[in-house]
């Protein structure tokens, strides 16, 4: 097979976190081609988002690409939205899916992929005013997927402690609050599990989960 027939039978698909101030990239073909990178760019996310993509993705093209993947919150306000506008911007434009990944779903995976056992993980983070945004989620080892047990919320501390004291199986407390790009492999898997059950979500479809107004009283 040339080198020419083998990239256009072999599709990747790409990812994108920008819920922090940090851009992750990931590309994939799932067939033991994989990398990613994440840049700290601070308020630079939003000038320098589409720059970046163009370096990261060659030498493969925008043609290459099957789908796209975005985490979608929760996470910081403007970076969520940048992240999400862009992966719709570029599904619309490939005509090709996206899939909106949560961010706390993404932190359960990675840390999933390091359990040997079945295990419920409790993933907290920071939200505005106090709260908490938090969820839970299931890893399922028979059916390589993660149930969502609890889906993402905000909460106070206090409902969210009485949750936890409530839940009536063993479960592993993960508190997500820093380097959260670096779970962007995880948004490509998560997408990837979707994508192989026949999953094609239109970009119109791809949301970002705010959880909060970024303003009170907004």
């Amino acid at each position: 097979m040339t080198t020419e027939l083998k990239r256009l039978t072999t599709k990747y698909a790409l990812s994108l976190h920008t819920t922090t101030p940090e851009l992750g990239l990931a590309i994939s073909n799932f067939a033991g081609e994989t990398r990613s990178q994440v840049w700290n760019l601070g308020r630079d996310l939003s000038s320098l988002v589409h720059q970046y993509l163009i370096e990261f993705i060659k030498p493969q093209t925008w043609a290459d690409l099957s789908f796209i993947a975005v985490a979608k919150g929760p996470g910081g306000f403007t970076g969520t939205r940048i992240g999400v506008v862009t992966a719709r911007t570029l599904g619309q434009q490939l005509d090709i899916p996206v899939f909106a990944i949560s961010t706390l779903a993404a932190v359960a995976w990675a840390e999933a992929g390091k359990s040997q056992n079945l295990k419920t993980f409790a993933v907290e983070m920071p939200a505005q005013r106090g709260q908490i945004f938090a969820a839970i989620y299931q890893f399922e080892p028979d059916t390589f997927k993660l149930k969502v047990c609890l889906s993402d919320r905000v909460l106070t501390p206090e409902a969210w402690q009485e949750t936890l004291a409530n839940w009536n199986t063993n479960y592993q407390l993960i508190q997500a609050q820093s380097g959260l790009a670096a779970t962007v492999t995880s948004i490509l898997e998560l997408a990837n599990l979707d994508w192989q059950e026949g999953n094609y979500p239109n970009w119109s479809e791809a949301l970002p989960y705010y959880g909060q107004h970024p303003v009170e009283g907004a």
